[in-house]
């Protein structure tokens, strides 16, 4: 990949979208756990526990080649998103829930990303040539949490002008990771062919799988359908952009940020789909309950 996208377009794409979180958030986005906490709890085990541990049932059964297979679980370690806010809102989810869990599970992902990608790491025995070096790590999150904080102080300081903000920076960050998901195809040009036939298939199911575990978990669990929507969204709306900066500018490994950029095409028509069936799905058994 081009050296000016990865050392000034990738971080300033990534500080984007991060200030546009910020944004959307507020002290009470961190504090409202008190007010829900059998849905926050669930959301996050799931997020956090299960799907690191389904994606890398996956990765052995398909027996992924080795910085594949960290890529998949780089991906699976990395927090929703404002594109995951944004399909909360397009169907119908609690979005107070998803922001709350979107802002914890930033924060949280501090400590859990680079656990689970050293994980991977060690699980394929690369670590002579595949590192995370903790200045690095320190980098990354400063790069995410330094802008979330910016975002956060202008919502407090001018709520309004953070309002008719909100919607371009959401456009600005789906095409900000448009560009980067082609950016990285084109520059694997020569292999793509072969990326798509290893990850293709497991992006889709752990899509599917994340998507049907953030609903079904919650929902078994006496959650409500919007908050089963929101947890849903959270889970399976990945926040690629950081998966794709830590692959290139962390890991120093273009081909790790392959799985983040198929798993960032598939999620936007999965997400879709999905929102749809769930949403009527949810308001049909509302229905079914004011009778």
């Amino acid at each position: 990949m081009d050296s000016a996208l990865t050392t000034v377009g990738l971080p300033l794409a990534l500080a984007i979208i991060m200030f546009g979180l910020g944004l959307d958030l507020t002290i009470g986005d961190f504090t409202r756990v008190g007010r829900a906490p059998k849905a926050v709890a669930i959301a996050l085990v799931c997020q956090i526990v299960l799907l690191p541990l389904i994606c890398f049932g996956l990765v052995v059964l398909f027996d992924l080649p080795a910085l594949l297979g960290i890529g998949m679980l780089l991906l699976a370690a990395s927090p929703g998103g404002t594109t995951a806010n944004l399909f909360s809102h397009l169907f119908k989810g609690d979005v107070a829930l998803n922001i709350t869990l979107t802002a914890i599970n930033t924060v949280v992902a501090v400590v859990t990303l680079p656990l689970i990608t050293g994980f991977a790491i060690a699980y394929y025995d690369r670590q002579d040539d595949v590192t995370m070096p903790l200045v690095e790590i320190v980098k990354v999150f400063a790069l995410i949490l330094l802008p979330v904080g910016v975002g956060m102080l202008v919502n407090a300081r001018a709520p309004e002008f953070a309002r008719r903000m909100d919607k371009p920076v959401r456009i600005g960050s789906a095409v900000i990771l448009a560009i980067l998901v082609i950016g990285i195809l084109l520059d694997q040009r020569e292999n793509v062919s072969d990326y798509l036939g290893d990850v293709g298939l497991i992006a889709a199911l752990f899509c599917a799988i994340s998507l049907t575990v953030g609903y079904f978990v919650p929902k078994a669990l006496g959650v409500t359908g919007p908050q089963a929507i929101a947890s849903s969204m959270e889970i399976g709306v990945h926040n690629g952009t950081l998966a794709i900066f830590v692959a290139v500018e962390v890991l120093d490994t273009v081909e790790i940020s392959v799985p983040a950029a198929v798993y960032s095409i598939i999620m936007f028509v999965f997400a879709a789909l999905w929102g749809l069936w769930i949403s009527r799905r949810v308001s049909a058994d509302d229905s079914v309950s004011a009778r």
